[in-house]
């Protein structure tokens, strides 16, 4: 029998990117986490200012592990290592410790953040390399939206095999069942920046009691293998969806697929759905977006049986209704260290 390690892809199982850590509101609830994170064990917490960290989860002065499980805790906006109570603060330098003046040697090892609506991403660098790109300048108009519905899977797999879906059309038709799937544009790729556009109709059973049949226009906007933001239009209702689409890199086996989703307020259904038209409308946008939420759980969960199972193929025998699958990889190299560089470090352009 294969090991779950022997059914992950042969990529390199850390692109460079953005990647998810946590949500804000998680943070603040939890005050500091700990979790394996591109291969590293990392924590994250927020200051009393609220400017967040996510650092390495081993104190530099004797090795301690910082996560709560071990007794690291939060105080005052820094963290405190269990073993001899150095307080490092979000910069990741220790600022103080209870017997003697705080050496300057001491600093953790800091993953640089961006945030967008209280999702917090950290760059992972080839070679320890700063940001090479930004996930975007200004976060999108909240006015009207729901707020956001979060889901997480776990499964083994890659990010490139979980993104490579944004170009798949042909899966769309087989394994979802979609139909009148076609492409709205051709994929554009502008650096790290590749954008995909298509529309599709499905049928959905609502609870069992009835089958309405969806019409979809899509656009995918993929940042890096972590991080692909979706912006769909459903017209027979005229509802506008938001979804984030997180694939995050554990272990170098498994990853976390994270779905992040909103809806915009809907004042005038052009069609009644599960009884909207009969709903408060600060309920409408709410609803959908838990029901659309659980749509896209399922057709994910038939991807991951897929996905957690496959083979990566380097050079797949493709047919004629398989599009931009080469060019999608072609795009995909960038993230990965330069096989002709013996110290793995990042060559690649920005």
């Amino acid at each position: 029998m294969r090991t779950a390690a022997a059914k992950v892809s042969l990529l390199s199982p850390f692109p460079k990117g953005w990647y998810f850590v946590a949500t804000r509101q998680a943070l603040l609830k939890a005050r500091l986490i700990r979790k394996t994170w591109m291969g590293e064990d990392v924590v994250a917490w927020c200051d009393e200012e609220g400017r967040v960290c996510v650092a390495e989860s081993v104190c530099p002065h004797l090795g301690s592990d910082l996560g709560p499980a071990a007794g690291g805790r939060v105080r005052d906006g820094r963290l405190v290592c269990p073993f001899h109570g150095y307080e490092y603060d979000a910069t990741g330098q220790c600022v103080a410790t209870p017997f003697a003046p705080p050496p300057k040697t001491a600093k953790l090892q800091v993953f640089e953040t961006t945030e967008i609506l209280g999702l917090i991403f950290a760059w992972w660098g080839l070679g320890g390399r700063e940001p090479q790109w930004s996930l975007r300048a200004e976060p999108p108009d909240q006015a009207g939206w729901s707020s956001l519905v979060i889901r997480t899977l776990r499964f083994p797999g890659h990010p490139q095999e979980t993104s490579e879906n944004s170009v798949d059309f042909a899966h769309l038709r087989y394994v979802h069942g979609y139909h009148d799937v076609n492409v709205a544009q051709e994929v554009s790729v502008d650096g790290p920046r590749l954008e995909s556009r298509f529309d599709f109709k499905t049928k959905r059973s609502i609870a069992g009691v009835a089958t309405f049949t969806f019409d979809f226009s899509v656009t995918t906007h993929v940042l890096g293998l972590g991080y692909s933001f979706v912006e769909i239009r459903e017209h027979s209702i005229g509802m506008d969806l938001r979804l984030w689409v997180l694939a995050t890199p554990v272990d170098g086996t498994l990853i976390d697929l994270s779905l992040v989703s909103q809806v915009r307020e809907i004042r005038k259904p052009a069609r009644k759905i599960a009884g909207l038209g009969f709903l408060p409308v600060r309920w409408r946008a709410p609803l959908m977006n838990r029901l659309m939420v659980a749509l896209q759980r399922r057709d994910v969960l038939q991807d991951v049986v897929i996905w957690s199972r496959k083979r990566y193929r380097p050079r797949p025998r493709l047919c004629g209704s398989d599009g931009k699958i080469m060019p999608f990889r072609h795009y995909c190299a960038q993230f990965y260290p330069d096989p002709c560089d013996p110290d793995g470090a990042d060559t690649t352009p920005s």
